[in-house]
């Protein structure tokens, strides 16, 4: 099987203006930089570009640091601040996936991951429960058992904190992580932290959401896969999906449908992510 040609992918967003599309491809062809994806998006309410470029390595003459030394003076032309990234496809992506007892999402993610659909390394499960050790391990993944016990949450989250930088992950992965995660630790993971969570929030809060839209008699199950923020679920949105329900389906019948579509949004946005099309500005995202 050959190799995927190896890439740098330019991320980035600056106040707009005229001129900056013929700034960055000015910049790389004078490099000899050889583009194959190009995507571009003003946002006329806050009057911000967004652009994605993808470039072949091998057809400029420096390494990604180098790369990201020499578009810095671009960027800071251009007033980019901190809003931009290089990242090199030659480099593997890391995630670190938690979880609780729900096992769907976990299983989903492993079997793309083994079918080579998913391009990430699993660096390790991390679980407040251990029902998933087992189909970790088949995986050849490690699993750790972090306990939440009563009165010990902060030392836990302590735990689980040391154990995902052991792996600097590119992606930390709440994989219907049934905790909340401490503000300390959604500023050390933002943009990279993802949850996924099902569509009846706000309507439907706490206990059997599910059994709630029955009662409803909703006609739409949805999922929502998002940056993890300290306002609970309500982080910038990385993908949303919905299938239908209707009168004739039982509450089982929603749960499975919900655990399907939850399955495939949070796929879906964990690859976005890994790829680097996640453009976020405020509590927006761009997704090219």
């Amino acid at each position: 099987m050959t190799a995927p040609e190896r890439r740098y992918v330019i991320t980035f967003g600056c106040p707009d203006r005229t001129g900056i599309i013929a700034r960055i491809s000015g910049f790389l062809a004078e490099h000899g930089g050889w583009i194959v994806e190009a995507a571009y998006h003003t946002d006329p309410d806050t009057s911000w570009f967004f652009t994605r470029q993808v470039v072949r390595a091998d057809s400029l003459p420096f390494d990604a640091a180098e790369l990201r030394a020499h578009f810095g003076e671009v960027a800071a032309e251009l007033s980019a601040e901190s809003s931009w990234q290089v990242s090199d496809t030659g480099e593997r992506r890391r995630a670190v996936i938690l979880v609780s007892k729900a096992g769907h999402c976990l299983y989903d993610l492993l079997g793309r991951v083994a079918s080579g659909e998913l391009d990430v390394d699993v660096a390790a499960v991390i679980g407040n429960h251990d029902s998933l050790a087992d189909i970790t391990r088949a995986h050849g993944i490690p699993f750790h058992h972090v306990p939440f016990p009563p009165g010990g949450k902060a030392a836990a989250f302590e735990e689980v904190r040391k154990l995902v930088g052991e792996h600097d992950p590119h992606a930390v992965v709440l994989a219907r992580f049934m905790q909340i995660l401490p503000a300390a630790l959604c500023r050390e993971w933002a943009g990279r932290a993802i949850n996924i969570h099902h569509s009846f929030l706000p309507s439907f809060i706490g206990a059997k959401p599910y059994h709630q839209a029955h009662t409803r008699g909703v006609k739409l199950v949805g999922a929502t896969c998002h940056y993890v923020t300290a306002d609970l679920d309500a982080g910038p949105i990385i993908e949303q999906d919905v299938i239908r329900v209707d009168h004739g389906d039982s509450v089982e019948d929603m749960v499975r449908k919900g655990r399907d579509i939850e399955k495939v949004t949070l796929a879906r946005g964990l690859r976005w992510h890994l790829e680097n099309r996640v453009l976020v500005h405020g509590n927006r995202t761009v997704v090219f």
